[in-house]
Parts: structure tokens; sequence; C-alpha cells
């Protein structure tokens, strides 16, 4: 065949796209072939597989497990819902009444604003509707949902009606284009390691750990690995998820953002010292 008369990339690419999805896996051939010609660079290329992937996974591999959900419960006074949304930094909230399945509402932080000046008012009147979905809806599913609804968060419930967890946008976006980055996260290089209320640290997962060392007067062992993130996962002996906690050597790490490949933020506190150590 005459080189000239061969499809081209795009062209193949289009042809594929006309067809229907069990060529899947030839259409991501492609795309890694688009990629080694530079059609398109490094990022353009996860986030097309992202957008493949959300197709695939069920809200529950991205979900907040419910052990893990910071929620306001109702009867809590005002000056204590202030005081857990400023320590734990969410933009928004389940509120529950008896029980973790008795979901009454979703709580935006913003709303607080006006008890600070009407401190009587009902929080039942700040609530926002909350919506449910099942364990197995599919993130492309719930994506589209909260695009039409106009919502950022859902609470998961089981085949039994439980609350299993909860899901936002940005865990579902996350899927996409990886780790996004808000207002409480790190601007500069230079915040690896940032304080935050309640005696408590927000530490980047790329962190050197000999940095990390120095910051806190410690000496954790990391032969093997060099980041922060590298330890923790390490010491979880697997990809860890986000909301899931462990100790070392001294500190509880809480992973606070990470996605199926990595580890992004931590969040570290410092454990007392055992009786007779220290003191």
């Amino acid at each position: 065949m005459d080189p000239a008369s061969r499809p081209t990339i795009l062209e193949r690419l289009s042809a594929l796209l006309t067809h229907e999805p069990d060529e899947r896996e030839q259409f991501l051939d492609l795309l890694h072939a688009a990629h080694q010609r530079e059609l398109f660079d490094a990022d353009a290329l996860s986030i097309i597989e992202g957008a493949l992937q959300v197709a695939e996974i069920p809200v529950r591999e991205v979900m907040v497990p419910r052990a893990q959900m910071d929620v306001i419960r109702l009867e809590q006074p005002i000056e204590a819902i202030i005081d857990f949304a400023v320590q734990t930094s969410h933009s928004r909230f389940p509120v529950v009444g008896e029980n973790r399945d008795d979901v009454l509402g979703i709580l935006l932080a913003k709303d607080l604003l006006p008890l600070l000046r009407k401190p009587d008012q009902a929080l039942t009147a700040l609530l926002r509707p909350a919506i449910f979905v099942p364990e197995t809806k599919r993130l492309n599913e719930l994506l589209r949902e909260f695009r039409i609804s106009r919502n950022h968060m859902a609470i998961v419930v089981d085949e039994y009606g439980g609350v299993s967890g909860l899901v936002t946008i940005e865990d579902v976006l996350e899927q996409i284009v990886g780790d996004i980055e808000d207002e409480h996260d790190f601007d500069e290089d230079a915040d690896n390691i940032l304080v935050v209320p309640g005696g408590r640290w927000r530490v980047k997962a790329l962190t050197e750990v000999d940095d990390f060392n120095e910051a806190f007067g410690c000496e954790l062992e990391h032969q093997g690995f060099d980041t922060v993130g590298g330890l923790v996962q390490h010491h979880f002996g697997r990809m860890p998820a986000r909301g899931e906690m462990i100790e070392i050597e001294g500190f509880r790490f809480k992973v606070m953002r990470a996605d199926r490949r990595r580890v992004y933020t931590l969040l570290v506190e410092r454990l007392p010292a055992p009786d007779g150590v220290g003191g």
C-alpha cells in the first residue's frame, strides 16, 4: 500500500469512534500511539483515560466510608459546630439525628455565617436536601446527576438503605483529572507542612521524610523510599484510600487526598507519649 494512502492516526481514531465500544482496547492503543507521536501531551492522555474509566468505577470505590465521615449532629451547640467546621476545613457536612443512618440534610459551611448574628436560629432552617445514591452507581452517572441537580455531595446507601459513606463531585472529577487543589490546599512548594487547628498538620505526600524528621524533631525510618507518602504506603502494604488512618512511630497519619494511583495529602497528628516516656 502506498504510505500516502494510509489513514492517519486521527482518521483511525475518528473511524473507531463510529464503532461499538467493544473496540475500546484498540481505541486506547491508538490514543497511546497518538501520544507517542506528540499529537497531545501526557496530561491530555491521562484525562481521556480517566474519563473512560469513570464509566466502570462504582461509587463504593471512591466514597468516604461511613466511619470516616465528618458529620454534624443536630443537637450540637452552634459554637461546637463552627469550631468543627474550622477544624475540618470542609465546605459541606451531612447533618444527622439519632445516628449516621438518620441523615437530615446537608449543611454548607458558608450558611453558618448568619448564625454568628442570630445564634438562636434553628439549624434545620439552614439545611439543604440530601441526595442518596446506591453503592453500585457508576461515576459517570453520578457526575451527570451532580450536573443536573447542582449538588456537590451525595450520601451513599447500601442495599438495605443504611448509610455506607458519602461522595462529592470532587471525588468523581479527581478520577478523571487527578488531584484537585482547593483554597485549603497548598499553593507553594514551601508549604509542604502546614499547621491546622486542633494541633495537627497538613502534609504533602511528596514531602521528603528527611524534611519531615527535621520539622518534627523525629527520626522516622525510611529505608527504601524518600517521601512521607511512600512511608505511609509502605506501612499500609498497599495503596490506602481517602479517610484511612495508620499510626507510625508516634504519629497518626490520615489520608486526606488520594486516588487509585497515589496519595496526595495527609493529616498528621503527634500521639501522646506513652506513660513514663518523655516526662
